[in-house]
């Protein structure tokens, strides 16, 4: 071909207006009907409502069987899930935030040097392990060794059912994340005063402490955690 070639000016124009417009490829190379009627769109179909959580157990014989079984939240977790301990009448009530390191190898709740900084604490206000309801609101050790967010209301749904179906005098709440779950608010915001705590079976005053793994930390926090179990213990305990 030569250096020059020639075009039909009609068709130079044509081809113009389309670069012009922003068309340069072609859209489709089979031949179009472009007065057909549109296809019917299927309907959408929307998605699947989540599934509600299982339906809590009545009886506090049936919770302490449900809390580790297969139907839990925290179920899938690894580990070993730890049950509460103490009588299920207790008039005191111990919630922690879930087990320690050392709890899963021995089986049981506050094991390791925070369990033994525990039972102090309950000596000097006159109680034992074998007087109190102790309870974790995880009752599986999380990974990261603290509450996970995502797994925060669930789980303070579950430990406000047990206060309920315990219906204890007195609660004591010992650990950041144990207070939110059960008085949805942080620990320093309800520390030093009594919290009603309303059931159906009428009413428990709570108290919001440090937790003993804490106080290990900072030895300076035991003047206001022995503050807290004389509030505890306080008049009508």
């Amino acid at each position: 071909m030569g250096a020059y070639q020639t075009f039909d000016p009609a068709i130079a124009s044509a081809l113009d207006w389309w670069a012009d417009a922003g068309v340069d490829v072609l859209v489709d190379d089979a031949v179009r009907d472009w007065f057909a009627a549109p296809a019917a769109r299927a309907p959408a179909v929307a998605a699947p409502a989540p599934a509600s959580p299982t339906a809590l157990p009545a009886s506090i014989e049936a919770f302490a069987a449900w809390r580790t079984g297969p139907d839990a939240p925290e179920a899938g977790w690894s580990g070993v899930s730890l049950a509460a301990s103490g009588p299920m009448d207790a008039r005191v009530m111990v919630l922690i935030d879930c087990p320690e390191r050392e709890d899963g190898d021995a089986g049981a709740l506050l094991s390791g040097a925070a369990g033994r900084l525990f039972d102090r604490m309950l000596a000097a206000i006159g109680l034992s392990r074998g007087a109190v309801h102790l309870a974790a609101v995880c009752a599986r050790r999380p990974a990261a060794g603290r509450m996970p967010r995502e797994f925060e209301a669930r789980l303070g749904e579950v430990a406000r059912h047990l206060v309920e179906l315990a219906a204890p005098e007195r609660l004591l709440l010992l650990g950041e994340a144990t207070s939110r779950a059960i008085l949805a608010a942080d620990r320093a915001a309800v520390r030093g005063r009594l919290q009603p705590f309303n059931h159906k079976a009428g009413q428990t005053q709570v108290v919001a402490s440090h937790h003993p793994r804490l106080l290990l930390e900072r030895p300076a926090l035991k003047a206001e955690s022995w503050r807290d179990l004389q509030l505890l213990m306080g008049p009508g305990a």
